[in-house]
């Protein structure tokens, strides 16, 4: 739940609200990386809030999970059309997580939900360029499919890092890809696809960083092992 971060750094005790207030003031408080002003509200679940570049004390448990998203929810905690959620399906986990990062309500497969905010962040910073690696059913001209979408550089004026692609499968009109990409923009492979001429019929995140789905049925969710959170907290 998004509070003050006058409230959040005295519930952290790391000072009274009033001088927390001097804190902001003097810039010394960061949320995602970004120097707070007076107002900001934030999440601490959510949110990587930080005094003096140190993240707040917390006194939740850090929990990660790996969802394997169907098609058909949205990656939130709620949403205002009543459509169903990621969190209506990890909602026995026993604590309140976030989606790190999006698959839009017509994409599958891995997503990282936790309620670590700083490795939230550090896993969706535009400056880490954090792999994550799509298959990508494709209807349209399919020869020298993965050819043109590896040379797609620019997005309706939005220029991008060049793609890795690679060819699974090829029929008649039709191909299977997997797309490997390094930055998260807005529906980023679909655009692509769209871009060369394609239409995507299924798409599903096979892999974030080092972190893969493997063989966890849709709808299903685990705990990450001790040594998959510490790969991801060496990105």
């Amino acid at each position: 739940m998004e509070e003050r971060l006058q409230k959040l750094l005295s519930a952290a005790g790391v000072c009274s609200r009033r001088t927390a207030e001097d804190y902001i003031k003097a810039g010394r408080v960061t949320v995602n990386g970004e120097r707070a002003r007076l107002g900001v509200r934030a999440d601490p679940d959510r949110d990587d809030v930080r005094l003096d570049g140190k993240p707040l004390p917390s006194g939740a448990e850090p929990v990660y999970l790996l969802l394997n998203k169907p098609r058909g929810y949205v990656s939130t905690l709620s949403d205002e059309k009543g459509r169903r959620t990621a969190a209506d399906l990890v909602a026995g986990c026993g604590a309140r997580v976030y989606p790190v990062g999006r698959l839009d309500l017509d994409s599958e497969g891995l997503l990282l939900m936790t309620n670590d905010g700083a490795l939230a962040q550090r896993l969706t910073h535009p400056s880490r360029q954090v792999e994550k690696t799509y298959h990508v059913w494709v209807r349209g001209a399919a020869e020298g499919a993965a050819e043109r979408l590896s040379r797609v550089r620019d997005l309706e004026g939005e220029a991008i890092r060049p793609a890795r692609v690679e060819t699974l499968r090829r029929g008649e009109g039709e191909a299977r890809l997997a797309v490997t990409i390094h930055e998260g923009k807005n529906r980023q492979v679909r655009r692509m696809c769209a871009a060369c001429g394609l239409e995507v019929t299924r798409l599903r995140r096979v892999r974030e960083h080092t972190l893969v789905l493997g063989s966890l049925p849709p709808g299903k969710w685990r705990y990450l092992t001790a040594e998959e959170v510490a790969a991801l907290r060496g990105c």
